[in-house]
């Protein structure tokens, strides 16, 4: 069983993209992200005559997130139950669903923005709520993980020069204490391997030549639980579709499962 996770920062944008990579990649569940686009423009007949359900969390141009799959699709549970909100507003940040032998959860974190930004202190209540919702299926005996944009690289080794993020979001020690947290609901890392270079980063950002210097991050993850883990039998980032003309700024990350 082949699952992946994916920001396509626009499904609209990407679609040409997306559906071909579906057919090449073999992929039988795809968590997404940020689809920017409302649950009734999602593209539902395009991805159905690939043979894809969909599970949809999006209410418009921001966030909004997917499971994609051709094994099946139960127990969809739309949001994160206690989702503390953002002024008010819960966002469409979160989708639940049973595919085959497997459950997942595509997320999309908050980004935080500033440290001293409203959004920073959202992003870390929002990460608590993640993980009260997640420990019971974090704890059981079904293959189990929460894949997406995480938001937040977990080690100095995830982000191409610690310096240049001194004093910003994604490696401050709240961040990856959140992550840490989350991993002893019962979850673990899955690393994928890099297809270039030495660091498995899955984003680059578009300015600066970012992607052809390799000035990436590690900052979409897939945490599993011991079920999970111990049937991965390979995991990597498709790199190769960051490349050329209209790439989301995110690489797929993919994880081979035996089950």
């Amino acid at each position: 069983m082949r699952i992946a996770t994916w920001n396509v920062n626009s499904i609209t944008a990407r679609l040409p993209r997306l559906l071909a990579w579906l057919e090449s990649s073999g992929t039988d569940v795809l968590c997404l992200q940020e689809a920017k686009i409302a649950e009734e423009n999602f593209p539902f007949g395009e991805l159905r005559e690939l043979g894809y359900e969909a599970a949809v969390n999006a209410t418009g141009r921001w966030n909004g997130v997917a499971v994609l799959s051709r094994v099946g699709l139960e127990d969809v549970v739309k949001g994160l139950p206690g989702d503390p909100g953002y002024e008010g507003t819960e966002e469409p940040r979160a989708v639940s669903a049973t595919c085959g032998p497997v459950r997942v959860w595509s997320v999309y974190v908050p980004n935080g923005r500033e440290v001293d930004h409203p959004h920073y202190a959202y992003k870390l209540q929002w990460f608590e709520a993640l993980r009260a919702a997640v420990a019971g299926d974090a704890a059981g005996s079904r293959p189990f993980a929460v894949l997406g944009d995480y938001n937040v690289a977990p080690t100095d080794d995830d982000v191409y020069d610690r310096a240049a993020f001194e004093g910003s979001t994604h490696v401050t020690p709240a961040e990856r204490a959140a992550l840490t947290s989350l991993r002893e609901a019962g979850l673990t890392d899955v690393v994928p391997r890099p297809l270039k270079y030495d660091h498995p980063y899955t984003y680059w950002d578009y300015r600066q030549l970012c992607f052809p210097k390799n000035r990436g991050m590690r900052i979409d993850l897939v945490y599993g639980n011991e079920p999970f883990a111990k049937a991965v039998t390979d995991a990597y980032v498709d790199r190769e579709e960051r490349k050329g003309k209209g790439a989301s700024d995110h690489a797929p990350v993919v994880v081979d499962l035996d089950v």
